[in-house]
């Protein structure tokens, strides 16, 4: 198993204010599910390396929410959402939003793709209200916690 090799891409759509997000796992689908849904699992990978994560609350069902914050030496960073549907091994569809920026809702759809042969294709589609909102988004940093978060992923789902 070669996660070296495994490319994040993160596409803006020119005409509407989306992003794309697509990464392949060596992992079956029902493993990459868990690791989404599972608390214990999710603050294990998920955001840039270098913060720790607490989870206030975390119910992965549909009409479900979370809440949880991420710590470093520059400060807290608090997220917040609802799950308005969580299909196993499918789709979670889930709203996103930074409290420091409240106005900002992302709505978030995650696709499980089994390509077979025991690994996964995550499609993620986040869809904000304004190009000018999808473009903050974007030069956030939001890249950096992508990756790196999917890197820890990888890790975590080598390790199981």
């Amino acid at each position: 198993m070669n996660t070296a090799t495994r490319e994040t891409t993160i596409t803006a759509d020119p005409a509407v204010p989306t992003i794309l997000i697509t990464r392949e796992f060596d992992a079956p689908v029902d493993r990459v599910f868990r690791a989404h849904v599972e608390p214990d699992l999710v603050k294990r990978w998920l955001g840039p390396r270098g913060l720790t994560m607490e989870i206030d609350h975390w119910d992965a069902r549909t009409g479900g929410g979370y809440r949880y914050t991420h710590r470093d030496d520059s400060g807290e960073y608090r997220f917040f959402g609802s799950f308005h549907e969580v299909r196993p091994d499918e789709r979670i569809v889930q709203t996103f939003t930074y409290e420091g920026f409240p106005d900002g809702v992302s709505l978030e759809t995650l696709t499980f793709v089994d390509l077979g042969d025991g690994r996964t294709r995550l499609e993620g589609l986040s869809v904000v209200d304004s190009m000018a909102a999808r473009d903050a988004m974007l030069s956030s940093g939001m890249d950096v916690g992508v990756k790196e978060g999917y890197e820890q992923l990888d890790e975590l789902l080598a390790a199981e």
